[in-house]
């Protein structure tokens, strides 16, 4: 079956009690047992539910996985990949990501006794350059959080092969629909389902997706142990948001594309980032790993923070606010928001400029997005 069937049906069939056709919402933490140790293959609903289950094979399903572990948030879901390694372990990740990620890295990781070092996206021999004796993971996300960069999934795998080390990417910015990093070599795939996956921000989800039965059955384990579960309503919200991904994507992507145009072509704004714009470098190896662009962007400003503070004044339809993903635009500034955690130094190192602006371009009419913004640049 297509995509589109999938996200419908995988998972989903019938309720065998009722014949209801959408899976319930099983609101219970226990289930009878009918002897000790003798159930219906539920007996608590943080070990596992029926509804959370059937988000776990969709979403399988779709990154063309084996297995699949719904969590209660994407930094959840970070934290269990991060989970497989131990004390004195070393992680290679990728200079440009999202800032909740650098939190765990540096303030979380960093104490158990882990260390990180950062491979420049845009360079994929970094990468190997920067493995040692004790690397035992490689975390990319493309498109990056929030530079839009995209990165060589097939090259960092060939090189996490051939150094025996498990390569995870976060694939939140692409979703399933545009991007399926399994097929180009990776071993594990993060989302935030908080975000396109259930695209109406309405819930905090994560997941992570692999076909490494040995990594599955560790990931299980840590999900149980650590209990960072989704309830079954937000996992029944996230299946229902799946429905209609596939057209979800095409929207936002029309409409991101449309307004990068705009924006590129505009006196006031010193630099648009979106890998679908031909004049992008990251635009060929986005064609060749991804099926489209997906609905994020990002641009500069021409002016410093003032000029920031004043377009988000004036404008109507963008909500400033955190996350991205859902249906309704969204717009942020990093520095101060998603990426606040990082220093300024190490911010401007890597390009997250106090001019820059993350957009989450909804599923509005392009045209009244294009007026909003071309509105409030005119007060800039």
């Amino acid at each position: 079956m297509r995509f589109q069937t999938r996200a419908i049906h995988d998972g989903q069939t019938a309720d065998t009690g009722t014949g209801a056709v959408i899976v319930p919402v099983y609101q219970t933490s226990t289930y009878q047992q009918q002897a000790v140790g003798k159930h219906k293959g539920y007996e608590y609903s943080r070990t596992g539910n029926p509804t959370r289950h059937a988000l776990e094979v969709v979403l399988a399903s779709l990154e063309e996985g084996k297995y699949g572990l719904a969590f209660a948030s994407g930094v959840a879901a970070t934290t269990a990949v991060f989970s497989l390694l131990k004390t004195g372990d070393h992680i290679v990740a990728g200079d440009d990501m999202y800032g909740g990620t650098y939190r765990i890295l540096e303030k979380v990781l960093k104490k158990w006794g882990l260390s990180t070092s950062y491979a420049d996206v845009d360079d994929p021999d970094s990468f190997e350059k920067a493995i040692r004796k004790n690397t035992k993971l490689i975390w990319i996300e493309t498109p990056t959080n929030p530079l839009l960069k995209i990165v060589d999934i097939s090259k960092i795998a060939k090189v996490s092969h051939k150094h025996n080390i498990i390569l995870a990417v976060d694939n939140t910015f692409a979703s399933p629909y545009f991007q399926r990093p399994l097929l180009l070599g990776a071993d594990i795939v993060v989302h935030s389902t908080t975000k396109y996956i259930a695209g109406h921000s309405d819930i905090i989800g994560g997941a992570a997706v692999l076909n490494d039965q040995k990594l599955y059955d560790e990931l299980k384990y840590y999900q149980n142990a650590a209990g960072a579960v989704p309830g079954p309503w937000d996992s029944w919200l996230a299946l229902r948001g799946l429905k209609t991904l596939a057209i979800r994507m095409k929207a936002h992507q029309e409409n991101a594309l449309y307004l990068a145009r705009y924006l590129s072509k505009h006196s006031k704004v010193e630099q648009v980032y979106y890998p679908g714009l031909t004049a992008s470098k990251n635009y060929s190896v986005a064609r060749k790993q991804m099926r489209g662009f997906s609905g994020m962007l990002g641009f500069k400003l021409k002016g410093a923070r003032q000029a920031v503070d004043t377009f988000f004044a004036h404008l109507k339809l963008f909500t400033l606010a955190e996350s991205l993903g859902g249906v309704e635009s969204l717009i942020s500034y990093p520095a101060g928001m998603t990426h606040s955690s990082m220093s300024r130094e190490e911010r401007l190192k890597r390009g997250i400029t106090d001019n820059f602006i993350r957009v989450s371009v909804g599923i509005e009419d392009k045209i009244d997005l294009k007026n909003d913004i071309a509105r409030a640049l005119t007060f800039v």
